[in-house]
């Protein structure tokens, strides 16, 4: 009696290839931790023991775990437990870093949002209209050949006033050529294959052909990507505001906490070390986040998985 052998079908194919999902570790150990800092986030007001710019000076440069009993009006006491210490004007670091989590938040996820939807555009123009690719091309050349930091430092100096605003835009503009430069490469790989001829040939307009043809293989690249320039962002808004032309210091974020505790660090190492755990930690989750999803997405790596 002889077997026959059979291949799955297709279909069979990409439904196990779906449920090899669960298997990818770093796609899921990257989303626990950044779930876990969101919520943070989301409930820092009912997280955070006090205001994170109030100023006590009799709790200046408290160790964590130092307690401090307060007489309220009516004569009772009231014991106030600092989690990871004060910093030189008595500012509780534990809810100045809960608090900082959200402006961290807000700068990734918006960089990378404006970023991917600006590159996208000029990506799909420039890659398939042949003679405007050499001139915007050059223009994003010439943005990549300056360092990203240095940029973003030297428009947030050219600016009036820092703020959330100025920071996002100063670090959305080195990114954009990032973007623009693998929409490209998607583009120019895909408009010669004959589903795009076809589509060309029966007189589809350039808009309608873009959107339905050629933008639905830059997906899965650019979700990748925007993961990076994510992580990215966080970074380099941490470094501008250590160096003090990012977000407002009245403005708890973890770049601003450990550039006030840098003077003391010797003597108080709490103020940088806390914030600098949970900068790592979230850029860590970005990463490994983004990392994961270029494996699944990507046919080449898919093996790994």
């Amino acid at each position: 009696m002889s077997t026959v052998l059979t291949l799955p079908s297709p279909a069979v194919r990409r439904e196990a290839r779906a449920w090899r999902l669960p298997r990818n570790r770093s796609v899921w150990i990257g989303a626990a931790i950044l779930a876990v800092v969101v919520a943070i986030a989301v409930l820092a007001p009912y997280l955070g023991t006090t205001s994170p710019s109030e100023i006590d000076p009799t709790a200046r440069n408290r160790r964590p775990g130092a307690e401090r009993v307060i007489r309220n009006d009516d004569g009772t006491k009231t014991t106030v437990t600092y989690r990871m210490g004060t910093d030189s004007l008595g500012r509780d670091i534990y809810s100045r870093v809960i608090y900082g989590s959200r402006v961290s938040l807000i700068v990734g996820v918006t960089v990378a949002l404006i970023s991917v939807a600006i590159g996208l555009v000029i990506g799909l123009v420039s890659g398939y209209i042949r003679w405007l690719d050499g001139i915007v091309m050059r223009v994003m050349d010439g943005l990549m050949s300056i360092p990203a930091i240095l940029l973003a430092i030297a428009l947030v100096s050219l600016s009036r006033g820092a703020g959330l605003r100025t920071v996002i835009l100063a670090i959305v503009i080195p990114e954009i050529p990032r973007v623009v430069r693998l929409v490209r490469s998607v583009v120019l790989s895909v408009r010669e294959e004959p589903y795009v001829e076809a589509a060309r040939a029966l007189g589809v307009p350039t808009p309608a052909l873009l959107a339905r043809h050629v933008l639905p293989s830059t997906v899965a690249p650019l979700v990748v990507q925007g993961t990076f320039i994510c992580a990215a962002a966080i970074v380099v808004e941490a470094i501008l505001s250590f160096l003090g032309i990012g977000i407002p210091p009245e403005t708890p974020t973890w770049g601003n906490i450990m550039a006030e505790g840098r003077a003391l660090f010797r003597i108080f190492p709490h103020n940088i070390f806390f914030p600098s755990i949970f900068l790592a930690a979230t850029v860590l989750a970005v990463n490994m986040l983004g990392d994961g999803l270029r494996d699944m997405l990507d046919p080449r790596l898919r093996h790994r998985i």
